[in-house]
């Protein structure tokens, strides 16, 4: 049986006939309607992402088969965190907050994507890219989820393989993602205003040693490149004005 395949990315639930998918379709033969609304079916728990998807297609029969991919980890944790981004600096910033269910639903979609071979192994997989993202489980940092997780304390909702929250639980995650971002951005203000007070304070300084200060002084390194961009010849010491411009000789 000789088959072709068309290999594309598509927004999922969200498939078209319009280029790329459909001009690729064309020639094969296939009822491209059917193939879209086959797509969208299949990709429809993935809206507001892209899904790579396969068609595989019967060069005789005309008969198609599609397959799905998953879109990265990062991604869903994203879409079921209702974030544009995971943290800058995950150790200490804390963007939102997800309920093991939610796990769950993540690593079943991931399932043949991840290395563990029981949904346990499969679910603290989840929790580990969570920890790097400054993400929550629980309402506490991944790591302390995952030592829960050993200690059997999920076992119960991980066989269950329950995935769906209650509306009151969502206005919780709501609530808490907003606390998360009010607490993160008064932090970076405290941050700022600390790495200030150094620039000040050491001012005409060399530009390393107000560096190596903030960093002893555990000011995260956005705020330091946003606030010590980095020097080129000819530039000033911070808090120094630039050197004048040599005048261009006439010719």
């Amino acid at each position: 049986m000789a088959t072709q395949t068309i290999e594309s990315l598509v927004e999922g639930g969200k498939a078209t006939a319009a280029p790329p998918l459909g001009p690729a379709l064309g020639p094969l033969g296939v009822n491209i309607g059917q193939v879209v609304a086959e797509i969208n079916k299949k990709t429809e728990s993935f809206k507001g992402m892209q899904v790579p998807v396969k068609v595989i297609v019967d060069s005789d029969s005309k008969e198609f088969e599609i397959t799905v991919g998953t879109p990265p980890a990062t991604a869903l944790i994203k879409k079921e965190a209702g974030v544009a981004k995971g943290a800058g600096n995950p150790l200490t910033d804390k963007v939102a907050d997800l309920l093991i269910e939610q796990i769950i639903k993540i690593a079943k979609m991931k399932e043949d994507a991840t290395l563990g071979k029981t949904t346990k192994e499969k679910v603290k997989e989840i929790c580990g890219t969570c920890q790097s993202m400054g993400i929550l489980v629980e309402g506490k940092p991944a790591n302390e989820a995952i030592a829960e997780i050993n200690a059997g304390k999920f076992d119960e909702k991980i066989a269950s393989g329950k995935t769906e929250l209650s509306e009151e639980e969502k206005k919780h995650l709501e609530e808490e993602k907003k606390k998360l971002a009010e607490e993160m951005e008064a932090r970076k203000s405290e941050f700022e205003a600390k790495a200030k007070a150094i620039l000040e304070e050491l001012k005409g300084k060399e530009a390393n040693v107000i560096k190596k200060r903030m960093k002893d002084d555990g000011i995260p390194d956005p705020i330091i490149k946003e606030l010590m961009p980095d020097e080129k010849e000819g530039d000033a010491k911070p808090g120094e004005k630039p050197a004048a411009k040599p005048e261009e000789k006439k010719s």
